[in-house]
């Protein structure tokens, strides 16, 4: 597994979780990283990303101003903190890699498996 998504779990709404994930060294120094979520019958969606740089951060209108995208580069990981959580933000939460950013998650080459994020009412 090159990517693995953790820190999932079930949270009341308006509460936080920080999503964790590792990837190898490989991919990390060389690509652009971007989280993406997909509720039941719905189809995946970005969330965020973040530039090789960690300088460059992306977010989707949605989460904006309660999403924040980070990344440790000493560690190869990527982090994406969660508050003010909505139920509307269940869903299986997926990390992934490519060589420039893109929203399109038809365009990355690698993935994570998915971390399921529940918020309850």
């Amino acid at each position: 597994v090159q990517l693995q998504a953790s820190g999932g779990g079930l949270v009341q709404a308006g509460g936080s979780l920080r999503l964790s994930c590792a990837t190898s060294p490989s991919i990390f120094k060389i690509n652009y990283m971007g989280w993406f979520r997909q509720a039941p019958g719905k189809e995946r969606e970005f969330v965020a990303g973040i530039t090789r740089s960690g300088i460059g951060t992306y977010r989707a209108d949605s989460v904006k101003g309660r999403f924040t995208i980070s990344r440790d580069n000493a560690k190869n990981m990527v982090y994406l903190q969660m508050n003010s959580l909505k139920p509307e933000d269940t869903a299986v939460y997926f990390c992934a890699a490519r060589p420039v950013p893109s929203r399109d998650p038809g365009a990355y080459e690698y993935w994570g498996q998915g971390t399921l994020v529940t918020v309850s009412t």
